[in-house]
């Protein structure tokens, strides 16, 4: 008992302290949106006096970062949606299906967790340049799904598995075949492992800065990051608006992570249990 109400406190203090570091910073930048740029140099630290409400409304009034907002939003769901349907379909395989060398092919899929995308930045330039995706959202998206490929089957599988055979069987019996089962009964049941691995791929993909950096020589395709860094050469000199503009890009996958946080604990659990 001793022990246990000495580790508490102490896991509580270290989570404040986390929660700190990773929250305080974000706030800064929502909050320093609203200064001008002689009130933060004046006070880096301080609060809006007065609140500058023109830095976002400026933003949200330009085309610019709306094509940004719908660059980013087409390429992480198209992403997603490849990364979740072939990862879903490749892992439902491998925890189904019984056959030699299966845990080899899983371990080869697993060791794309080791390797990062700026490992491959150079042949993967290359392999686009042949395609002719360069310049192509799609040429963005479809390696962004496969280096999402590897921890989206690392978190279904354990889920895939545990789900009882017997069900399977119930539903073969009932004239169901193997996609049918897949469709509407095992993808059911592994709603939170899917949530999660929709949520990772989706925010990853947001969040993606050297591929699109790499693909992208039009700036009408830029996504997010690429147009905060454009908006930051162009107006350096203006950090409340620069800060405002970083703060509006963040957003939208603030949202998506948010609303499927519980989730995310949930498949999260899941892949560790399996």
């Amino acid at each position: 008992m001793r022990r246990k109400y000495t580790i508490l406190p102490l896991t509580y203090l270290v989570a404040i302290v986390i929660g700190g570091v990773t929250v305080v910073p974000l706030l800064f930048v929502f909050v320093d949106g609203f200064r001008t740029t002689a009130d933060i140099n004046n006070s880096p630290t301080g609060l809006p006096h007065p609140w500058i409400w023109a830095n976002y409304s400026s933003i949200l009034t330009t085309a610019p970062f709306w094509q940004f907002l719908g660059n980013s939003a087409l390429i992480a769901t198209v992403a997603t949606v490849l990364a979740v349907g072939l990862g879903s379909m490749a892992a439902f395989a491998l925890s189904r299906y019984v056959f030699r060398g299966r845990e080899a092919l899983f371990t080869l899929f697993v060791s794309g967790l080791l390797f990062p995308i700026g490992v491959a930045a150079l042949p993967l330039y290359l392999l686009l340049e042949r395609l002719s995706l360069l310049d192509n959202q799609f040429g963005v998206a479809i390696p962004e799904a496969a280096f999402a490929l590897p921890l989206t089957m690392f978190i279904l599988r354990p889920f895939m598995r545990a789900i009882p055979g017997e069900l399977e069987d119930a539903a073969m019996v009932d004239g169901a075949g193997k996609l049918r089962f897949f469709v509407q009964i095992l993808l059911p049941l592994a709603k939170p492992a899917v949530v999660t691995v929709s949520l990772l791929s989706f925010v990853t993909s947001w969040n993606q800065y050297l591929l699109p950096l790499l693909v992208f020589t039009t700036t009408s395709h830029f996504t997010l990051p690429l147009g905060v860094a454009t908006y930051q050469s162009q107006y350096s000199q203006n950090t409340g608006a620069i800060l405002a503009f970083t703060a509006l890009a963040a957003v939208p996958a603030l949202g998506v992570f948010m609303f499927a946080e519980r989730y995310l604990v949930a498949g999260a659990m899941g892949a560790v249990k399996g």
